[in-house]
């Protein structure tokens, strides 16, 4: 399976939450929502995000949308009104989280190449 980064079957979409930070991850094919919610798991994001997440991660599961929703508990230093962070609103989260690599199998970035 190649190594493929996130961006190349999933699209995604940041912003504040008072000290956290709302991460949602929208699948570009139906198909792919399934590994993503096989794939993309809590402690793999925490993982990925450890630079900047420095509280637990919870994943909310929207199957409906194909779409995976996760709250950055303590990644904004405080929150927007009193945060010295560059991105005191979480907005580029989403930009970093969707350049994690993953092994991803063939057929599913033909999916999204088509």
């Amino acid at each position: 399976m190649p190594k493929v980064k996130l961006i190349e079957i999933a699209h995604g979409r940041s912003g504040d939450k008072g000290n956290g930070s709302n991460v949602g991850i929208i699948a570009r094919h139906p198909d792919v929502y399934p590994f993503l919610e096989k794939e993309l798991t809590a402690e793999r994001v925490k993982d990925h995000m450890k630079h900047i997440c420095k509280g637990k991660v919870e994943r909310y599961e929207m199957e409906n949308i194909g779409a995976l929703n996760f709250i950055l508990n303590e990644s904004l230093g405080g929150g927007g009104t009193v945060s010295l962070k560059l991105d005191a609103q979480g907005k580029t989260h989403a930009s970093t989280m969707l350049r994690m690599e993953l092994d991803v199998p063939d057929h599913l970035i033909a999916l999204v190449k088509d």
